[in-house]
């Protein structure tokens, strides 16, 4: 807004100062008199063209970076979708597996909160029980998956995505 104010101010001074220089010619006023003015009167005009310029070329520069954003905000949609796709087949997949090994609903809910680095004791705390019922089923879940300890059993559902091909 205060570049089209500036671009008016120097346009009306463009146009008063032009009036005025012709008005000076007729009255025969001096000669540097009427070049100061014209000077005046040319500063002007190339200070308001220069300015016109400038916005329009970063009203351009902001219409496109709007459209990229807007594109780029299209593409994080589509992309939160796909990952909350991909989020719930992985949750079916870790389901999967821990039924394969036979894992009772209780050393699933431990597997879970091991997989969510949740120490024993807090697990023990958020299930509402004993921490050593807690030790128990975890102790009981790597025996089934043939895994020894949290690490090794974290690890066995991180390998695929640490594949680096």
């Amino acid at each position: 807004m205060k570049d089209k104010i500036i671009i008016a101010v120097l346009i009306v001074i463009m146009l008063l100062n032009g009036i005025d220089v012709f008005v000076d010619i007729d009255l025969n006023v001096p000669i540097w008199h009427v070049l100061q003015e014209s000077a005046i009167v040319f500063i002007s005009g190339i200070a308001a063209m220069f300015l016109i310029y400038d916005l329009r070329k970063r009203t351009t520069s902001l219409n496109r970076l709007s459209t990229q954003l807007k594109e780029a905000d299209t593409q994080i949609q589509s992309l939160s979708g796909k990952i909350e796709t991909e989020r719930k087949h992985y949750g079916q997949v870790i389901k999967a597996q821990f039924e394969d090994w036979g894992l009772t609903m209780g050393e699933q809910q431990v597997a879970i909160l091991i997989l969510k680095g949740l120490s024993l004791k807090e697990i023990a705390s958020v299930r509402d029980t004993k921490e050593t019922t807690v030790r128990q089923q975890a102790s009981s879940l790597y025996a089934k998956s043939n895994l020894v300890g949290r690490h090794e059993f974290s690890a066995w559902f991180l390998e695929d995505f640490l594949n680096f091909k």
